[in-house]
């Protein structure tokens, strides 16, 4: 009998061949030491460089390795959720593939996990080499949501976390379509804590969340999570 998988990764993907092979390197380092079985989802977001054709490489010689494949790009929160359906495992990490999350830090977030803490997030307290304009309207987003919305979300957090099998099942169970993960794991309550990182310019490659992209996630977030629009 094939034993369960445990530890499920979910990593977007969306033009990122110069970041895909050392990204492969860091996640097997960080994983054959672990106590379980892994699987690491690529979910390639209509990749128009060889991103697909490097993960299918990966797939034939890695049989940890799966994929989804999108016909066009549909965006980073519906890649995420496509892998969130997709992850087997009963402990889910998503991170990013640029590297900017770092994979080294899965080993803490598991230990975390084991002390009861169904959402462990990671906490940028340094955006290295990240201009001064990007970092304004980061802080200013954060803020500016927290004072419009009853939910906690936590400030200065991507969707670089790990989630219980529980969590997952109750995301997958939620029909909203435009989604904010970061809003929703907050919104579902259960244990949750922090994890404090300085977080990585990107490895290589050029910046695929655009402002415009950006501008986009925030007006959805708010539109999703605002108590203003209501009262």
């Amino acid at each position: 009998m094939t034993p369960a998988i445990q530890y499920s990764l979910i990593i977007p993907i969306y033009n990122e061949e110069a970041t895909i092979p050392e990204l492969y390197r860091r996640l097997s380092q960080v994983m054959e030491p672990m106590d379980a079985p892994t699987e690491i989802i690529f979910i390639d977001d209509g990749s128009q460089d060889r991103s697909l054709n490097l993960i299918r490489d990966l797939h034939h010689h890695d049989q940890r390795i799966c994929y989804v494949s999108f016909a066009r790009n549909f965006g980073h929160q519906i890649a995420v959720t496509a892998g969130l359906n997709f992850a087997r495992g009963q402990i889910i990490i998503i991170l990013d593939a640029d590297l900017q999350d770092p994979p080294e830090l899965i080993p803490e977030m598991v230990e975390i996990w084991r002390q009861g803490y169904q959402i462990v997030y990671a906490k940028r307290t340094q955006r290295r080499r990240e201009n001064w304009f990007k970092k304004l309207t980061a802080y200013g987003f954060y803020r500016v949501l927290a004072r419009l919305s009853d939910v906690k979300i936590p400030t200065d957090t991507g969707d670089f976390c790990l989630m219980d099998r529980q969590v997952v099942d109750q995301l997958n169970a939620m029909p909203e379509r435009n989604r904010y993960i970061r809003g929703l794991r907050s919104w579902v309550g259960f244990q949750q804590t922090a994890l404090y990182f300085e977080r990585d310019p990107r490895f290589a490659g050029e910046v695929k969340y655009t402002f415009s992209k950006s501008f986009a996630l925030a007006i959805n977030s708010i539109i999703a999570f605002s108590k203003v629009p209501y009262a």
